[in-house]
């Protein structure tokens, strides 16, 4: 029988994408846990299991590392509503399958997300204006699926309408990270009877844009 120490295998050696997206998957769990202000770069780096130059190297500071999270989550958002939205059939039904896909993907980043709420003023201008992107990519999308859902309303009150259902998704979603008995199913009907009472006098002669899934 042979003495020798039976060799470890060795690591695979991560590439800078997989490297990348796992500092961006620590840094979110790490700013929705700790707050941005109490986020430490050194903890960050440790649990990545790399050192505090190389997540320098990445992403130049904190700051930088907060914006990527943001525009990672950007992307994903339009993703994830997209693709939700493309199998529906109605235009209510397209606005309901975007609404369940908005709060579904909160609830997967809801530590986060609340603290960009929570702590606004301590973000950088580069950060909330990385926030407010975010936000015109989802108002362009629903401006839309309004004109779709109420084809009579006029370009104001699709733009107004707009603006009410973004500041009132963003304080549903915050509300269910109390509220986590609300699904995501209940909070999109909450958001589609919204729309569909608010627009109800630009919604076609039968008054009913179609039933909403319950």
């Amino acid at each position: 029988m042979s003495d020798a120490t039976p060799r470890r295998p060795a690591r695979r050696r991560m590439s800078r994408a997989e490297r990348e997206r796992q500092m961006l998957d620590v840094a979110e769990d790490v700013f929705g846990e700790r707050g941005y202000q109490a986020t430490s770069m050194d903890e960050i780096a440790e649990r990545c299991g790399v050192s505090k130059p190389m997540l320098y190297e990445y992403f130049g500071s904190k700051d930088g590392l907060l914006v990527a999270c943001v525009g990672r989550s950007k992307a994903e958002l339009l993703d994830v509503t997209q693709k939700a939205m493309a199998g529906a059939t109605t235009p209510e039904d397209i606005l309901w399958r975007g609404m369940v896909a908005y709060f579904e993907f909160m609830d997967a980043h809801s530590k986060s997300f609340a603290m960009l709420l929570r702590e606004p003023m301590a973000a950088s201008a580069e950060t909330i204006e990385a926030v407010e992107s975010t936000r015109r990519q989802q108002s362009k999308l629903i401006a839309g699926v309004l004109a779709m859902f109420a084809p009579s309303a006029p370009v104001g009150a699709v733009d107004a309408y707009t603006e009410i259902i973004i500041g009132a998704s963003e304080r549903l979603a915050q509300w269910r990270t109390r509220r986590p008995e609300v699904s995501a199913q209940e909070a999109a009907r909450y958001m589609t009877d919204f729309c569909r009472h608010g627009l109800s006098p630009y919604l076609p002669d039968d008054g009913e844009a179609g039933p909403v899934p319950r």
